[in-house]
């Protein structure tokens, strides 16, 4: 009984959680030097959000030990936050053009 549960359980060497805590400190210095030299506009936000994925990424990947799961796993909890993004993409087009409809022909003058 102790031989099978041992067997279950995959131990996985400290220096990998090491290796990414380090990896998630040098992520949240950079995420910080972007405020620090004052970055601005598209640059600043793409910067930012780049970082928060891949700190995310790590932590989902190997504290949540989904980099060890079956694909079916994997795919049921990142395959609809990937739908919602999508689906947010396209409301995002559809009220810009619903709003250049709105403003060309309801605007006074347009008639």
């Amino acid at each position: 009984m102790a031989q099978a549960s041992a067997e279950g359980q995959q131990q996985h060497p400290i220096k990998l959680y090491l290796i990414v805590w380090l990896w998630l400190f040098v992520l949240s210095t950079f995420s910080y030097l972007v405020d620090y030299f004052h970055l601005q506009g598209i640059l600043r936000w793409s910067l930012i959000l780049i970082f928060m994925m891949l700190k995310a990424g790590l932590i989902v990947a190997v504290f949540m030990h989904m980099a060890w799961e079956r694909l079916a796993i994997i795919y049921a909890i990142l395959l609809p936050p990937l739908a919602v993004v999508v689906f947010m993409a396209l409301m995002i087009f559809e009220a810009d053009h619903t709003l250049f409809t709105r403003i060309r022909f309801f605007s006074p003058g347009s008639g």
